[in-house]
């Protein structure tokens, strides 16, 4: 008996994906365990997996590289030896009931389908996360073009229609973008840096932040590095940074801590999202519970996840669940910057580069280094006062990283 090869959920609030490519050809022999095709969800393009075996068929009608894929829908079939390919039907788009939303009574003998008003009445086919993402800005789905199959509205296309204007979220000012009056050429967004995009404005949009910069001498940490290059494991300082961010965390909680409408949201645990740079755009996997591992295992997993991340193989789950996030912009060159939150988060620190500068020492000017650091915080979760505290600590932390790190 055929086999159906659907569309997984990646993610709990996925609802449709990016069919990328197959990874078998039609006619070949799948077994369990081979990775047969790869899907772009919310946030990385993932392999899937075939959990049975048999021969792959892929019908005429089926999705092609780039068109846009419900959860649970038909991609192909694996096949018995000799067996007939069973008929595939096209996905029918689902319409997520809406309160908000009557629906359509009018008889379609009795009004012309291209009316005015059975235009008005018809239901508006749209993705449930289209309808959370509208509900959230306050904007009807009159208007506003679909892109999925059937004309089906997608977040994309709201997260659209508010920047070219199309509809005004509730309670802001117009302010359609203005198009571009010269010559060029238009780069399409990609899953991830569209996704990116969106969660940076509503980053900006749910947050009020605020960013310190400090300074310090970075001789102890570089002297603490180079006492384990002779370790199996030698740590960036990126792994020491995060590592003694984690373990401070805990004395700043608000700071490992998010805004919610009831009020500050503290999490149990401390995962550290790091941005890793990478060609299908900026990621940020989670490393859990940091605190309570040793700096040989932050190494560890943070090695593994940036090569994920750069080869394409980092799974939705690697991607959620950060708390406090870390981002280094040192490795370019520069000394400070504004980080964005990752929501929902309250904070995110950046690193800066080494600079070889004088030092005023016991009176005397000497030669040494310094580092950079960069905190940005939600001020609806904490004050000044308490960010500027956690961010002097760290600092000192890492004059003498040896006396922090167990």
């Amino acid at each position: 008996m055929a086999t159906e090869i659907v569309v997984p959920r990646l993610g709990w609030s996925m609802d449709e994906g990016t069919f990328v490519e197959w990874l078998k050809a039609n006619g070949e022999i799948v077994n369990a365990g081979d990775m047969l095709f790869v899907l772009e969800g919310e946030k990385a393009a993932q392999e899937v997996e075939s959990f049975d075996a048999g021969i792959l068929h892929i019908p005429v009608e089926a999705p092609q590289a780039g068109d846009t894929v419900l959860v649970s829908q038909v991609l192909g079939f694996l096949l018995e030896e000799g067996e007939t390919p069973p008929e595939y039907k096209l996905a029918e788009t689902p319409v997520s009931p809406a309160v908000d939303e009557p629906a359509m009574t009018t008889p379609r003998n009795e009004t012309d389908a291209n009316s005015p008003i059975a235009k008005s009445k018809r239901r508006n086919i749209a993705s449930p996360r289209a309808r959370r993402k509208a509900k959230e800005l306050g904007i009807g789905l009159d208007g506003i073009s679909g892109t999925g199959r059937n004309g089906r509205i997608r977040e994309r296309d709201i997260i659209a229609a508010v920047e070219n204007g199309v509809v005004q979220p509730a309670g802001t000012a117009s302010s359609a973008i203005i198009a571009p009056t010269q010559s060029g050429t238009l780069k399409p967004l990609t899953n991830v840096r569209r996704i990116t995009a969106q969660r940076m404005q509503a980053s900006a949009q749910q947050t009020v932040p605020v960013t310190l910069n400090t300074k310090f001498n970075a001789q102890g940490l570089i002297a603490y590095r180079d006492s384990l290059k002779t370790s199996a494991t030698t740590p960036s300082y990126n792994d020491i940074i995060m590592k003694l961010a984690a373990n401070l965390l805990r004395e700043c909680p608000e700071l490992n801590a998010c805004w919610t409408a009831d009020g500050v949201y503290v999490y149990d645990q401390i995962n550290i999202a790091f941005a890793v740079d990478t060609d299908n755009g900026l990621l940020a996997p989670v490393i859990n519970q940091v605190d309570k591992l040793m700096l040989d295992d932050v190494v560890e997993y943070s090695t593994e996840l940036i090569q994920d991340a750069r080869a394409g193989r980092l799974g939705e789950d690697q991607l959620t669940g950060g708390t406090f996030t870390i981002s280094s912009l040192g490795t370019l060159g520069v000394d400070n910057f504004t980080p964005v939150i990752n929501l929902p988060q309250a904070g995110i620190l950046g690193i800066g580069r080494i600079v070889a500068e004088p030092l005023v020492e016991a009176g005397a000017v000497i030669a040494g280094h310094t580092m950079s650091l960069s905190l940005t915080f939600d001020h609806q979760v904490l004050d000044g006062a308490p960010a500027a505290g956690w961010l002097q600590k760290l600092a000192h932390a890492l004059t003498s990283p040896k006396e922090y790190i167990s």
